[in-house]
């Protein structure tokens, strides 16, 4: 039993380190290779869409992985690479987006909404302070007397 166990364990850390690129689009040039693993980690699968195409084993992901190589093979910087992507598949291509006027509102809404978050907290914990005080001062002058009565038996 132990031994099926470590099997199985065997499989899954085996399975999380695969990577998708075959070994004809390898390069010659190990930096070129570095630099299109690490641009290839950042751009989408638009097949699979929730992987990068460094781990998709779809074919217009290997065709994206051709790309990028072909691209740093003619010289081209890391951001001219991702620009030509942008313009030919548009920003979804890209794991992370960019800041630019058209996702301008994907990054501010988390910071909207912790300070509306936070103005809620603030609000909601400042009313029941106030109520709590506003108990506190609400009795009447017979009241008061009754109490001190109390208190002093």
């Amino acid at each position: 039993m132990r031994s099926l166990f470590l099997s199985i364990l065997m499989l899954f850390v085996l399975a999380s380190q695969a990577f998708a690129v075959n070994p004809d689009e390898v390069l010659d040039d190990p930096v070129l290779e570095q630099r299109a693993r690490s641009l290839s980690t950042g751009i989408r699968c638009l097949v699979c869409q929730n992987q990068s195409i460094d781990d998709s084993d779809a074919e217009l992901a290997r065709d994206l992985r051709i790309i990028v190589r072909e691209k740093l093979v003619e010289g081209l910087s890391d951001e001219e690479i991702l620009d030509y992507l942008v313009v030919r598949y548009g920003e979804f291509v890209l794991l992370k987006p960019r800041l630019n006027t058209q996702t301008l509102l994907l990054w501010i809404l988390p910071l909207i909404a912790l300070i509306i978050g936070a103005i809620f907290v603030l609000k909601t914990f400042g009313n029941a302070k106030r109520r709590e005080k506003k108990q506190t001062e609400t009795l009447t002058k017979d009241e008061k007397a009754n109490l001190a009565k109390i208190l002093d038996e």
